[in-house]
């Protein structure tokens, strides 16, 4: 392969590429169908002027018929009348339309043939151009699907999902943390307040007790009738008071350190 031919096929190869890249679908439907309608006008133009053509010829042709017949009935009228030499002249000129109507009939006969075809094709690109416009709704309907799902999985593909899931895990163990904070300080605080009701029935129970000692070491009361206490017993009554003083500075001092 020469160095010419191999250069040719890399440009070749180089354009083929830029084009396919350049290739967007919607605009080359697009394009195809403008094309298309292009080629339905120039059809219909050239069917326009193929029965143009024919719509002459026809009138030729029937000129041509009339002016046979015109000239029969003179030739007619010229044998009538005895003029020999003038029917013959009547019969060439009938003879030269004869050949020209018979041209015209001929050519005729091609132009309805091509009309009738021309039509056919017209009323086939009409209906490929139609079926055309309907494929490229349902096209670019697929494209823009497409184009969608495309970008849909680019934005998938963007997203770091382990990333995500990894958040809302440390966001759920933080909600669970400061739920068990929450619990913790209420349970302290339910705690406390029993702590300090049983500290207020301790207390009562103690002074209830301290109370009952100190009914059980006041002396009896001294009846009415009863005699006076000797002398001796008045002097030892206030040594049984300072008895009882102590002991019951002890029990205080038992109970402050509680």
């Amino acid at each position: 392969m020469g160095l010419f031919d191999r250069i040719k096929r890399v440009v070749s190869s180089n354009l083929n590429d830029l084009v396919n890249k350049a290739e967007d679908p919607e605009k080359m439907l697009e394009q195809a169908i403008l094309e298309m309608q292009e080629d339905l006008v120039q059809l219909r133009q050239g069917v326009a002027q193929t029965i143009a053509s024919q719509k002459r010829s026809e009138k030729q042709y029937n000129d041509a018929q009339n002016e046979i017949n015109k000239w029969q009935r003179n030739a007619q009228l010229a044998l009538q009348k005895g003029d020999e030499n003038l029917a013959r002249q009547a019969l060439e000129r009938k003879k030269t339309y004869t050949d020209t109507s018979a041209a015209l009939k001929a050519s005729l006969d091609t132009q309805s043939t091509q009309v009738e075809t021309l039509k056919r094709n017209l009323i086939q690109l009409e209906s490929k151009i139609s079926e055309a416009k309907t494929k490229k709704e349902m096209l670019k309907a697929r494209i823009t699907t497409a184009k969608a799902q495309e970008q849909l999985q680019g934005m998938v593909r963007g997203m770091n999902t382990s990333s995500a899931m990894s958040a809302f895990e440390r966001m759920e163990e933080k909600v669970l943390v400061q739920e068990s904070r929450a619990q913790a300080l209420g349970e302290l605080a339910g705690a406390d307040l029993e702590t300090q009701f049983a500290q207020l029935e301790g207390g009562s129970d103690v002074d209830d007790e301290l109370a009952a000692l100190k009914a059980q070491m006041l002396p009896p009361a001294t009846p009415v009738n009863q005699a006076q206490l000797p002398p001796q017993q008045e002097t030892t009554a206030p040594k049984s008071n300072e008895v009882v003083d102590a002991e019951l500075d002890s029990l205080r001092k038992q109970l402050d350190q509680l």
